[in-house]
């Protein structure tokens, strides 16, 4: 595979309504803890959380010293590209928060030629609103959106006070998620470029 192929993905966030998708495009040799806060931006996750990128059965993270948890490689030093060569699958998981367990499958869709220009990550659509963190997983957010809407529900005035009047699950933030990927980009762009002025 050539290094400078972009591949096209889907993330979709499993267990959850209203839908929550994106599709980001992201270079095919972009490291595993790279494409974690990829994922982090185009959700809107705040990365306060372990994090476990999965593909049949091996599994891949960035280790942490104060946690007990090993049972996975470091993500630092695989790449996309060599998971699907190596692997060959299109398809990932990926879980945030262990406690809460926001669970995504992440498709690879397609490998395209990077765009003259263009930076990546690169978000491209947003579907629907990330819930909020410590919410309590899927089943807790099913909650949360039950009580809010229904003024007699046992927990409304409680989470309608913990998560604020104007919370709409709809709402995509688009421009906010495009502008944190965009971010991403620019920051890493400048690493790669001072990075190559050091080595000459």
């Amino acid at each position: 595979m050539i290094a400078d192929t972009i591949a096209r993905i889907k993330i979709t966030l499993d267990n959850v309504k209203p839908v929550v998708l994106r599709r980001i495009e992201v270079p095919l040799d972009i490291r595993l803890d790279r494409l974690h806060l990829a994922i982090q931006a185009a959700m809107g996750w705040t990365n306060t959380h372990l994090y476990e990128l999965r593909a049949d059965g091996v599994g891949w993270s960035t280790p942490d010293p104060d946690a007990d948890w090993t049972d996975f490689l470091d993500a630092r030093k695989a790449r996309l590209g060599d998971i699907l060569e190596d692997i060959g699958t299109k398809t990932l998981a990926y879980l945030y928060d262990f406690g809460d367990g926001w669970e995504h499958t992440i498709k690879i869709e397609r490998l395209a030629d990077p765009e003259p220009g263009e930076l990546y990550p690169r978000l491209i659509e947003v579907t629907g609103r990330c819930p909020p963190e410590d919410c309590g997983g899927p089943w807790g957010y099913a909650e949360l959106l039950a009580a809010i809407k229904d003024p007699r529900h046992e927990r409304h005035a409680e989470l309608t006070e913990w998560i604020g009047d104007h919370f709409d699950p709809n709402s995509n933030e688009a421009e906010w998620l495009t502008a944190e990927v965009g971010n991403l980009a620019r920051s890493w762009c400048r690493k790669s470029v001072s990075e190559g002025a050091r080595r000459r």
